[in-house]
């Protein structure tokens, strides 16, 4: 769907675009000026993307939060991305920019009761992403 808005064979409300990006208005709104920004080029997710996109990406997420905060004068925005499943919906990578007000009742990212883990378990599990950086960031079988 997104290569189709992309392309211009699908009708959206477009926000931004530049030669690598393409902000438009989410269909599913949480709240008015949910956008999603996309790469122009198909990368299906986050660990397919390359760091000249993913600059790009990143230069434009912020000018739309940016522009989305003063067009819609929110509290706050949140801008979140998924990969894979559970909750992936659409096979383009693409960020969400959702303008937010305290009290709004959407989206707790994080559960109430939170771990505490102890500093050996958390210098553990830095030394495994330490590793996984050093092999190249390859995904094990």
């Amino acid at each position: 769907m997104f290569c189709g808005i992309v392309a211009g064979q699908v009708q959206a409300s477009v926000a931004y675009e530049d030669e690598a990006t393409l902000a438009f208005m989410d269909l599913g709104q949480f709240h008015p000026g949910h956008t999603l920004i996309v790469p122009r080029q198909h990368i299906a997710d986050i660990f397919e993307l390359d760091k000249t996109t993913g600059a790009a990406l990143m230069a434009a997420l912020s000018r739309v939060a940016r522009a989305v905060r003063n067009a819609f004068t929110p509290h706050g925005i949140n801008i979140w991305q998924s990969n894979g499943p559970p909750w992936q919906e659409v096979l383009h990578l693409h960020f969400h920019v959702l303008p937010r007000w305290r009290d709004d009742g959407l989206l707790r990212f994080s559960p109430p009761q939170r771990s505490r883990p102890s500093r050996a378990e958390l210098d553990e599990q830095a030394a495994r992403i330490r590793a996984a950086l050093e092999a190249g960031g390859q995904r094990r079988s």
